[in-house]
């Protein structure tokens, strides 16, 4: 017996701390993985760059592909113009006319100055082997407080995390309804939009052009209904889910810290479709570049909104379905984030004048079957497979009331000395306040006249 109860503690142990340290694991290899493996090396990878003139354009690519295999593409363009405008219309990264007297290399420091210093380094002494000094023309200057070309990632994050902190906040608030908590998120990303846009101008990170408030709405709304729609699906684990989408994987993905030609593949091949990339893309194309290039990353950020809708109504009509069919369900673990404290399963006092803010989830009286109150009954509330959430003591006049359980199906006992526990299990919604009242039956049942005769 003393080395069974030995072993429980443990066991007891060994999954405090698994539940305890399984999200900061979950991030110190995400972060190992995701940023120092993608940032810590930055290499060109298929860089595309329009030559002027075919011949030009021939031996410059035979000259980079045994220097940098893979890392550039070259493209013949036919002459200094052409390759210039496939710049502008973001066809190539960079243009370069080959010309002897006059070598040109075309830029546009909008895509990142990073990527712009590795060209220059790289065609410097191409133009040097013709007998010329490279001249480097900037198409797409980046705004005045932006001169490093990173201003834009920042201005993106503001707008980013934000969208999914704001899901694990509103998961505190246990009595808000789930319609009152989605025009929550559409306002917050209004909000963000705005508020985000006149920030980024008022220190010039960004050109003065109002078209990106309804993008980055687009992306703050995308992120938030997403991340609400996965927070049934992905449960306790909710916090390493979202977050490893919209930030371990978003980030290095995005093009913004580091231009997405110089990562690693996997984080190439993530760039079309992770919503924060595609907003610095579709930024880009605002600011710096007319227009071009705008189409597809917007249909992209409304993708990602219509997923979250898909996901939030997909839950609503289950859990419609469930009710309907009264079919007996598995209570659902709560929702934990290890950076934040989320509601806890509260004890109320039992008079509504008592409860401040706090507005009761489940409420009622005690009674004996006679209609007494039944002082000091005991109410214990536990979830589906039996752990005790929270257990409170009625009133003087038999009443109870409880807050701070997540939306799943409980068991409310009820027992005080002398008469019958009574069991009923319920659903919890989000904000709804659902009455229960017992009527407790005396263990010591009247003998019924002549029984035993």
């Amino acid at each position: 017996m003393a080395e069974q109860a030995d072993t429980e503690p443990k066991q007891s142990l060994v999954r405090t701390l698994a539940e305890s340290l399984w999200f900061p694991v979950f991030f110190f290899c995400g972060f190992l993985v995701c940023y120092l493996l993608a940032f810590h090396q930055p290499t060109p990878h298929h860089v595309k760059v329009a030559v002027a003139d075919p011949a030009a354009a021939t031996k410059i690519e035979s000259a980079l592909g045994k220097a940098s295999p893979g890392a550039f593409d070259v493209v013949s363009a036919p002459t200094a113009d052409a390759a210039r405008q496939s710049v502008l219309d973001r066809d190539a990264t960079a243009g370069f006319s080959a010309d002897p007297a006059h070598p040109t290399l075309y830029v546009a420091k909008a895509d990142g100055y990073m990527l712009e210093s590795i060209l220059t380094q790289t065609f410097t002494p191409i133009a040097a082997q013709g007998g010329g000094t490279l001249a480097t023309v900037e198409l797409a200057p980046t705004a005045s407080g932006d001169p490093m070309g990173t201003g834009m990632f920042y201005l993106v994050l503001v707008w980013n995390i934000p969208s999914y902190i704001v899901v694990m906040m509103l998961l505190r608030a246990v009595t808000m309804t789930r319609r009152a908590k989605l025009w929550t998120l559409v306002g917050w990303a209004a909000f963000l939009s705005v508020a985000g846009y006149l920030g980024g101008l008022a220190m010039h990170v960004i050109p003065n052009d109002p078209q990106i408030i309804p993008l980055a709405f687009l992306l703050s709304l995308g992120i938030s209904l997403t991340s609400f729609g996965l927070v049934p699906l992905a449960k306790q684990f909710f916090p390493g889910v979202a977050m490893g989408l919209f930030v371990l994987l978003s980030m290095p993905s995005s093009g913004g810290a580091v231009p997405v030609q110089l990562v690693p593949g996997f984080f190439r091949a993530l760039h079309p479709f992770m919503p924060m990339g595609n907003l610095i893309e579709a930024a880009r194309g605002v600011f710096y570049f007319h227009g071009v290039g705008v189409l597809r990353p917007v249909l992209v950020l409304c993708a990602w909104v219509l997923v979250g809708v898909l996901l939030i109504a997909g839950h609503a009509l289950w859990q419609r379905r469930r009710s309907d069919e009264a079919v007996e369900a598995v209570a659902e673990p709560p929702v934990e984030d290890p950076a934040l404290e989320m509601p806890r399963p509260t004890a109320l006092p039992a008079h509504s004048r008592h409860f401040g803010r706090l507005e009761p989830m489940v409420r009622g009286t005690v009674r004996t079957v006679d209609g007494e109150p039944v002082r000091r009954a005991v109410v214990t509330i536990t979830d589906g497979r039996g752990q005790q959430l929270v257990r409170t003591i009625a009133g003087d006049d038999g009443a109870y009331a409880v807050t701070g359980l997540t939306e799943q199906f409980v068991d409310v006992v009820v027992s005080a000395p002398g008469l019958l526990s009574a069991v009923r299990r319920i659903p919890v919604r989000e904000g709804v306040t659902r009455r229960e009242d017992f009527a407790l039956e005396d263990r010591r049942q009247p003998v019924a006249a002549g029984a035993g005769a």
